[in-house]
């Protein structure tokens, strides 16, 4: 019995073990959702080839929403919006001179044939008084006096005339004119518009808070059109990947938060569930353990509330929700 003893005790050791395996580490392994954090990038580019002229990020460094990324080389967009805006003065200028008809020493002209025609249309009324009495008298043949009729005729329709040309000088150009111009301003002030707008794309802004993860071009080197510069990680684009088993699903929808720890992280983090996978698959082979294997399982999203301090691949250990949580 002596020499029994010790591997009774080992024996007992060994079952005492067994059951706490049973009862608490597989039940841990059991009660973990296993995830990894996964995250999607957005590529930075100009519309326009050009050479790198600044870069105010560097690799691993934050952005704020709108902050400034890098720009390219704007000389040759400048001189383009230069050109657009001088385009645009120019058409202004046209249609306003011809809103305002002809200018002060132009209707001063006509204000001096005026005068002239009056003085002639004088003459020829003094003409006509004295020819037509001598006329009446026998003393001139009547063709004379229609001489002097229609010379006097002629001199009133001159000074018509000119007092109406002076009219229509004060008036400016015809309706049909101004329209053209004013279109031809509003033409113009497109082209400046989009003149301005492909000068403001070579340094785009960072659309929302994010991570700088590589950047591909440096001060100096040639990006062609649309070829991205640098790669940003947004803030909203890290997500948690998590899978749960087929008969546990029906508790994740949504809009609910889970809880999860991390390697390395300070704290437990939250974070709330935005997609559900509406159709089952085998557990990833990243994701195999003991406990997992062969289990059909969906594939759930959701957005962490620390999601700047997590990096993507950091694995994640979910805690599963529990029915009337």
């Amino acid at each position: 019995m002596k020499r029994l003893r010790p591997v009774l005790i080992i024996a007992a050791i060994a079952v005492l073990g067994l059951l706490v395996w049973l009862l608490f580490l597989r039940g841990d392994e059991a009660r973990t959702l296993t995830g990894y954090v996964e995250g999607e990038r957005i590529y930075l580019a100009a519309p326009v080839s050009g050479a790198v002229a600044e870069l105010y990020v560097r690799e691993g460094e934050r952005v704020a929403a709108g902050g400034r990324t890098f720009l390219i080389d704007p000389r040759v967009q400048q001189a383009q919006a230069a050109g657009a805006e001088a385009a645009v003065g120019a058409a202004e200028a046209r249609a306003e001179d011809l809103r305002k008809g002809q200018r002060a020493q132009e209707l001063e002209v006509f204000d001096a044939e005026l005068q002239a025609a009056l003085a002639a249309e004088r003459v020829a009324e003094a003409d006509y008084g004295r020819i037509a009495p001598l006329v009446r008298q026998g003393i001139y043949a009547p063709a004379r006096l229609d001489q002097v009729r229609a010379a006097r005729d002629a001199a009133r329709a001159q000074t018509a005339a000119v007092r109406r040309r002076r009219e229509v000088a004060t008036l400016g150009a015809r309706e049909d004119a101004l329209r053209q111009a004013e279109q031809q301003t509003v033409q113009a002030r497109g082209g400046l518009s989009e003149a301005e707008a492909r000068l403001g794309q070579l340094s785009p802004a960072a659309p929302s808070a994010a991570r700088v993860e590589e950047i591909f071009f440096r001060p100096g080197e040639w990006a062609a059109a649309n070829q991205p510069v640098l790669a940003l990680l947004p803030d909203r684009e890290v997500k948690l990947v998590f899978f749960v088993p087929e008969a546990e699903m029906a508790l994740y929808r949504p809009g609910r938060t889970v809880r999860f720890t991390c390697d390395g992280c300070a704290a437990p983090g939250s974070a709330r569930i935005t997609w559900v996978s509406p159709r089952p698959e085998f557990t990833p082979p990243i994701l195999y353990s003991k406990g997992s294997r062969d289990r059909l399982v969906y594939r759930v999203e959701a957005l962490p509330a620390n999601a700047a301090t997590l990096n993507p691949g950091l694995p994640v250990d979910v805690a599963p929700l529990e029915a009337g949580q």
